[in-house]
C-alpha cells in the first residue's frame, strides 16, 4: 500500500486511490468541482490543485488526477497552490451571473462555498458575459444554463453512470452547453440526480422552486416507501409540508442516488384532500370519542358473535411497528388475522421468498454492482424497483453479464439478453441456464458434494423451443466461467414456483462456485415485514366476510380498492360488515366507507419509524417535523390567520401504531397494556428476526442491519409438490398486471408532479399478436376482463413473448374487474374501439 504525506500527517492508502480520496480520508476536505465518489475523476474543474513537493510528481499538479504513490509529500495550504485555486475561481466565475438572491442552490451552492474558502472576493472582469437559452426539460428539473462553469457532472451521470442518451455536451471550450438537442421533458427516471449532482444551480428542483433555503428547512434522514429497496433520503419541511427530498448515502443500499418515483413523490403527506379528523359516521368526533365508541361497538359484536368476528387488515406500506401492533392486537385479542395479503397467491410468492433469504444468498444493491452475472427472473426492474436497473447499468460497466428471463418488453439503459418468454417457462429456462453451468464439472466428477445434492434435483423440463434451449446452453457456459454470480428475482408476475426455485439455484450456484448472491424484487416497502407478520393461515380473507364469519373489520393504513383486483367483489363482502374501522392517512375509497376513521402520520411526521427492505435490512425513518395542516393550505397563499391557539392546526393525527395501543388498552380497560414495549417482547418470543430487531441499539437502527438469519430452515429442492398452473388455453392470451415507473404505485399516484409524467392507461401485445388479433399500435381496444370491458391505447412491442397480454395496474383504469387467477383472454373477443 502506498505511504504519503499530507499536510504533514502521514497515511497508507489502497494502490490506485486518487491523492484527493487520500486526503479525505485524513479529514482533508481539497476544493472539488468536477470530481464526484460516483463518477470518478475527469480534471476538468482544475479547482483541486496541490503541490506535491517531494515523490514521483513535482509541482502544482491536480490531486483527482494524480495517483498516490510511495514517497510522496503534499501540500494543499502551499501559497503556489492556494494562489493557483484562486485564479481558478475567478476564471470560473467570469461568466456567472451572479443570481444568489433567486437562485434555489443558495444556501446549499458548492460555487458559493467554494468561492469564498478559495479567496476570490472582488469582481475584476468587467466585459459581456456568456449567455445561453435555457431550456424545458419536464416538471422536475429546472434549467438555468448560464451558470454552468463546465463541471462536466451532469452529462458523466446522465450518460455514463444512468446510461441514458437525451442530455448531453454541445459546441466547445467556454461554450459549451449542457442540455438536449430540443427542449422537452428528461427520458431517465433518474433525471432527478442532476439536482444533487450540480454544484451551481443549472439543474435545480423544480417542484420545490422559491419554498426556502437550505437554512429555512427542518431537515432528517428518511426513507423512499415507493418500492422495496428501502432507498435513503434526506426530507425537507417548512411551514408544515414537506417540500423535497434528496438522496442520502447509504453504502449498501441505494448508493449516493434515488429515483425520480422516490424524489417527487412524497406529496401525498401534502394532499389537500388528506383526512386529518377522527370521524365517526362522517362526524368529527375527538380521538377519546373516537376509540371509545369503536371500542363499544366491537366489544358489543365480540359478545354477539366472538371475538373471531372481528377481522384486522394490514398493508406493506405501514411501518414495523404498525404492523407489530396490528399483529399483536389480534393476537391477544383472539381477533382473525392480521392479513397483509389480500392475493393469496402473492402472499405465498412473498412467504417463500422470505423464508428462504439468509445471510448466506442474500445481497445488497452494492453487492449486485460487484457482479460477474447476473441473471434477472420475471422482473422488470426499471418499473418496478428503479434503483435496482441503476445497480445493473454499474454491474454491466464493469464487465458483467446480465440476462433477463420475462415476458414483458423490458427495457434497461445497458446491454443486456433478453428472453422473452411466457412466464410458465421462467423456471424451465433456470434451470435449463443452471444445468448448463454446472453441467462440466459435474460430468467430470469435480462438482463439491453440497453442489450435487442440488445439481441432481435439477428438473430436466426445458423450454420447447430449439433456438432457445442453444441460447441458454450458451448463457450457461457464460455463467460457468462467472465468478460471483447472483439471481435477481421477481414476485409479480411469476409462478408460485419461482421465487423458491431462485433461492435453490442461488444455493446451487454457490455451492459450485463458492460464491453467488440473491435479490428479490417485493411488491412494497415493508412487505418484508407483513410476510413475517402475516397470519400463516392459506385462506382468501373475503370469504371470511362473504361467509359472514366475519362482522367488524379492522383495516390500516391499507386501501383495498386500489390494489385488490376484484372490485365488485369487494365492495358486495364489506357490505356484509356491521362494522368498518379505518386507519389512514390518504384520502382512499376505503376511507370512505368507514364509519369510524382515525387519522394516522405519514414516515414525515412525529416518532421514528422502521422498515425491511427486500434484502432483510431493517431501516429507521426520523420524522421531519411535528405535522399539521401545511400553513398554504390555512392561509390559501396569503398571511396566515392571526389567531392565537394552544395547538397546531390539523396536528390531530397520531401514529398508527399508538392509535391501535390505545384502542386495545380501551377494549380491554387495561392501561398501558398494548404498549410498545409489550408488543416488541410479545413479538420477540414468535419472531427470531423481531427478536434480533428489539435488541439493536439506536446507532444500528439508524444505519440498518439485516434480520437474517444465518441459514433458512427451509430445505432446498423441497418435496412439497406445488400446484400445477393451468397453462393458457389455446387461442386464449394470458393477461399480466403489471406495475409502471410513474403511475401505479400507490403512494406517489397522490403526487401532482409525478400525475403529470405518468404514461397514458395502455395495453401492451407483441407484435404478431396484434396483427393476428387485427389490431394496430395507436388503436383503441376493448379488453374483455371477466367483470367487464375495459377500453384503453393500444402499444405493440417486438421483444416480448407471443399470446401474452401485458396491462399496467394505472391509477386512471379501472382495471379491478379481474374475478380470479389466472385471467385468460379470448383471442375473439378483443375489439377495436
Amino acid at each position: 500500500m502506498p505511504q504519503l504525506i499530507i499536510d504533514g500527517r502521514k497515511i497508507s492508502v489502497p494502490e490506485g486511490t486518487k491523492v484527493i480520496e487520500a486526503a479525505e480520508q485524513l479529514g482533508i476536505m481539497i476544493p472539488r468541482f468536477c470530481y464526484h465518489k460516483a463518477l470518478g475523476s475527469l480534471g476538468a474543474c482544475r479547482v483541486c490543485a496541490v503541490k506535491f513537493l517531494e515523490g514521483p510528481v513535482k509541482g502544482v499538479e491536480m490531486s483527482c488526477m494524480t495517483k498516490a504513490a510511495d514517497g510522496m509529500v503534499v501540500s494543499t495550504t502551499d501559497p503556489e497552490a492556494v494562489e493557483f485555486r484562486r485564479s481558478v475561481i475567478e476564471w470560473l466565475m467570469l461568466n456567472h451571473p451572479h443570481d444568489c438572491p433567486v437562485c434555489d442552490e443558495g444556501g446549499h451552492c458548492l460555487l458559493q462555498d467554494e468561492t469564498v474558502s478559495g479567496g476570490h472576493g472582488r469582481r475584476r472582469y468587467l466585459g459581456l458575459k456568456r449567455t445561453y437559452v435555457d431550456q424545458y426539460l419536464g416538471e422536475f428539473v429546472q434549467h438555468e444554463m448560464n451558470r454552468c462553469i463546465q463541471c462536466w457532472r451532469c452529462r458523466r451521470f446522465y450518460q455514463d453512470f444512468a446510461g441514458y442518451r437525451d442530455l448531453g455536451a454541445m459546441q466547445i471550450a467556454s461554450h459549451t452547453y449542457f442540455g438536449r438537442f430540443e427542449p422537452g421533458p428528461l427520458e431517465s427516471p433518474f433525471a432527478g440526480n442532476l439536482i444533487d449532482l450540480c454544484p451551481t444551480g443549472v439543474f435545480t428542483d423544480k417542484p420545490a422552486r422559491y419554498k426556502g433555503r437550505r437554512w429555512d428547512f427542518e431537515r432528517h434522514p428518511s426513507l423512499c416507501l415507493h418500492c422495496s429497496l428501502g432507498c435513503n433520503t434526506t426530507g425537507s419541511a417548512r411551514y408544515r409540508e414537506v417540500v423535497r427530498q434528496e438522496a442520502r448515502w447509504h453504502e449498501e443500499v441505494n448508493g449516493y442516488f434515488i429515483c425520480d418515483r422516490g424524489r417527487f413523490g412524497f406529496t401525498y403527506a401534502n394532499h389537500p384532500e388528506r383526512p386529518r379528523k377522527v370521524l365517526l359516521e362522517k362526524q368529527e368526533v375527538t380521538l377519546e370519542e373516537g376509540l371509545k365508541e369503536a371500542a363499544h361497538r366491537l366489544n358489543q359484536i365480540i359478545r354477539e358473535h366472538g371475538a373471531g368476528a372481528v377481522a384486522g387488515w394490514g398493508s406493506h406500506r405501514s411501518s414495523l411497528e404498525t404492523q407489530g401492533s396490528l399483529q399483536w392486537l389480534c393476537r391477544r385479542l383472539g381477533w382473525h388475522g392480521p392479513q397483509f395479503f389480500l392475493d393469496t397467491s402473492l402472499k405465498r410468492k412473498v412467504k417463500a421468498a422470505v423464508s428462504r433469504l439468509d445471510t448466506e444468498i442474500a445481497v445488497s444493491l452494492q453487492d449486485i454492482e460487484k457482479s460477474d452475472f447476473v441473471l434477472v427472473a420475471g422482473a422488470d426492474p426499471v418499473n418496478e424497483a428503479p434503483m435496482l436497473a441503476l445497480a445493473l447499468r454499474q454491474a454491466n460497466r464493469r464487465g458483467a453479464r446480465v440476462v433477463v428471463i420475462d415476458p414483458r418488453p423490458v427495457f434497461l439503459p445497458l446491454e443486456f439478453e433478453h428472453l422473452p418468454v411466457p412466464p410458465g417457462d421462467i423456471d424451465r429456462c433456470r434451470n435449463l441456464l443452471s444445468k448448463a453451468a454446472v453441467s462440466r464439472p459435474a460430468a467430470e466428477g469435480q462438482l463439491p458434494a453440497a453442489a450435487s445434492h442440488f445439481y441432481d434435483r435439477l428438473t430436466c423440463e426445458y423450454p420447447d423451443d430449439p433456438f432457445l434451449q442453444d441460447r441458454l446452453v450458451s448463457l450457461g457456459r457464460e455463467l460457468q466461467d462467472c465468478r460471483n454470480p447472483v439471481i435477481v428475482c421477481g414476485t409479480d408476475i411469476v409462478r408460485e414456483t419461482t421465487p423458491p426455485l431462485a433461492a435453490d439455484h442461488a444455493r446451487l450456484l454457490k455451492a459450485a462456485k463458492g460464491q453467488a448472491g440473491l435479490f428479490y424484487v417485493l411488491p412494497g416497502p415493508n412487505t418484508f415485514g407483513a410476510a413475517m407478520l402475516e397470519a400463516d393461515e392459506d385462506e382468501d380473507p373475503l370469504e371470511a366476510l362473504e361467509n359472514g364469519l366475519v362482522k367488524a373489520l379492522l383495516i390500516v393504513e391499507s386501501d383495498p380498492f386500489w390494489s385488490y383486483p376484484d372490485q365488485e367483489r369487494l365492495i358486495k363482502a364489506l357490505k356484509n360488515l356491521e362494522l368498518l374501522v379505518v386507519l389512514d392517512y390518504l384520502p382512499s375509497a376505503t376511507v370512505a366507507r368507514a364509519q369510524v376513521f382515525f387519522p394516522t402520520v405519514t414516515v414525515f411526521e412525529k416518532g421514528f419509524s422502521h422498515f425491511i427492505n427486500q434484502e432483510g435490512r431493517v431501516q429507521q425513518a426520523v420524522p421531519l417535523h411535528q405535522g399539521g395542516l401545511p400553513l398554504r393550505q390555512v392561509s390559501g397563499g396569503g398571511h396566515p390567520p392571526r389567531i392565537f391557539l394552544d395547538c397546531i392546526p390539523g396536528a390531530e393525527p397520531r401514529s398508527a401504531a399508538e392509535i391501535l395501543a390505545s384502542l386495545g388498552d380501551t377494549l380491554t380497560a387495561r392501561e398501558g397494556g398494548f404498549a410498545p414495549e409489550n408488543i416488541w417482547e410479545g413479538l420477540s418470543h414468535e419472531h427470531e428476526m423481531i427478536r434480533r430487531f428489539a435488541t439493536l441499539n439506536q446507532n444500528e437502527r439508524a444505519v440498518g442491519r439485516r434480520l437474517l438469519p444465518e441459514k433458512a430452515q427451509v430445505s432446498a429442492f423441497s418435496d412439497k409438490p406445488s400446484a400445477k398452473f393451468p397453462e393458457p388455453p389455446a387461442e386464449n392470451l394470458e393477461l399480466l398486471l403489471v406495475d409502471q415507473t410513474f403511475g401505479t404505485e400507490e403512494l406517489a399516484g397522490y403526487s401532482p408532479f409525478i400525475q403529470k409524467v405518468e404514461e397514458d392507461p395502455h395495453l401492451l401485445l407483441q407484435q404478431d399478436t396484434a396483427a393476428e388479433l387485427g389490431l394496430s399500435p395507436g388503436d383503441r381496444v376493448a379488453v374483455p376482463l371477466p367483470g367487464g370491458e375495459v377500453t384503453v391505447l393500444l402499444k405493440t412491442a417486438p421483444n416480448m413473448a407471443p399470446n401474452i397480454a401485458v396491462l399496467p395496474r394505472h391509477r386512471r383504469l379501472a382495471w379491478q374487474k379481474i374475478r380470479h387467477w389466472p385471467v385468460w383472454l379470448a383471442k375473439a373477443d378483443f375489439k377495436k374501439r
